[in-house]
């Protein structure tokens, strides 16, 4: 495999995979990079590595351009959709971006040989952009780094401070104004409640200065992270934006109920009253209502638990690769076809 990515790319990206970069710019007003190049330079690297499809990920400006040097070599492209760039631009006040990423993704996603989506709220903005025919991809989750067996007991006292009656509600994910991490704020003077928020972002000094008696961890990774995740007793995943939201099924699949906003992959992951709870988005009152009617509900909150486990447990990475790969000979078959009857 080989991996064309804004620089700078780390280089633990994919293990076994052959790192190329090319040039980032970034957005001013927002915190996103977008990597770019020229259409030629992507041809001659295509040229080299001879790939059998090219898989554009959350294609925007390189994707655009990494399709143009695709066709013009005759190679299938499967391109996922995964970012909402158009919310985001909308969110930081960038209405000029909004138009310019619209007429990409439509560009992009109407061209390419195949389009992916995470979740049924992407394949209809896809729609409504012009773009037929794309297919739900969901995602994987590592059912065993995530896992009730590694609540930690021990974890859960260093964060309670001895305190052992408070529920513990969690955040998970990037510390960024497009998270809508502050919505949290009316839960930390709660005396029933500890807010523990993991991760790190551009908005975390803010955001220490708006919840002070949270606890914020910083990023976590590997076991240290499926151990937090496990050890919590709600996990509130807030954003507005979200095409899929993997900590979703990490907590689910740590056995842990989930309070998200009805919008965007959260509406499809989490089933109201089943394996956690959906408010209205936007409605700060709604969430905390949410929380609340879960922090004393020890059982519910298990049966919760349970039955999210249950709902995520299959969905091994294995499985959606498999499934990814079906969809890349799909990709090629079509391409195949195309030529045949040209």
């Amino acid at each position: 495999m080989d991996i064309i990515a804004p620089d700078p790319a780390p280089n633990h990206l994919v293990e076994g995979a052959r790192i190329h970069t090319v040039r980032s710019v970034s957005i001013p007003g927002m915190a996103v990079d977008l990597g770019c190049t020229s259409v030629g330079r992507l041809q001659g690297m295509l040229s080299d590595l001879a790939p059998d499809v090219v898989h554009l990920a959350s294609p925007l400006v390189l994707g655009h351009q990494a399709l143009r040097a695709a066709q013009s070599g005759g190679v299938p492209t499967v391109a996922v959709y995964q970012t909402d760039v158009t919310g985001f631009a909308r969110h930081y006040g960038l209405s000029p971006v909004v138009a310019l990423a619209d007429s990409l993704i439509r560009r992009v996603h109407t061209e390419a040989t195949l389009t992916l989506a995470p979740s049924t709220d992407s394949l209809a903005y896809l729609s409504s952009l012009g773009v037929i025919g794309a297919r739900l991809w969901r995602r994987g989750v590592d059912a065993e780094q995530f896992h009730p067996q590694w609540r930690s007991q021990s974890l859960r006292s260093d964060w309670l401070g001895g305190e052992g009656s408070k529920t513990i509600v969690g955040y998970i994910g990037r510390l960024a104004p497009e998270k809508n991490v502050h919505i949290l704020r009316s839960l930390v003077h709660d005396p029933r409640i500890q807010l523990v928020l993991i991760g790190d972002g551009p908005s975390r000094a803010e955001l220490t200065k708006l919840m002070p008696g949270a606890i914020f961890t910083g990023l976590l990774t590997g076991e240290a992270l499926g151990r937090a995740a496990a050890s919590m007793d709600i996990v509130v995943a807030p954003g507005e934006r979200e095409t899929f939201c993997q900590v979703v099924q990490e907590a689910m699949a740590s056995g842990v109920p989930v309070i998200a906003p009805a919008i965007g992959g959260p509406r499809d992951l989490v089933e109201h009253d089943v394996t956690g709870l959906l408010y209205s988005p936007g409605d700060a009152a709604g969430l905390a209502s949410s929380v609340h009617a879960l922090e004393g509900a020890v059982d519910r909150r298990r049966i919760m638990g349970q039955r999210g486990r249950a709902t995520v447990e299959n969905r091994s990475w294995s499985n959606t690769v498999d499934e990814l790969i079906g969809h890349y000979e799909d990709a090629i078959e079509r391409t195949t076809l195309r030529r045949a009857a040209a």
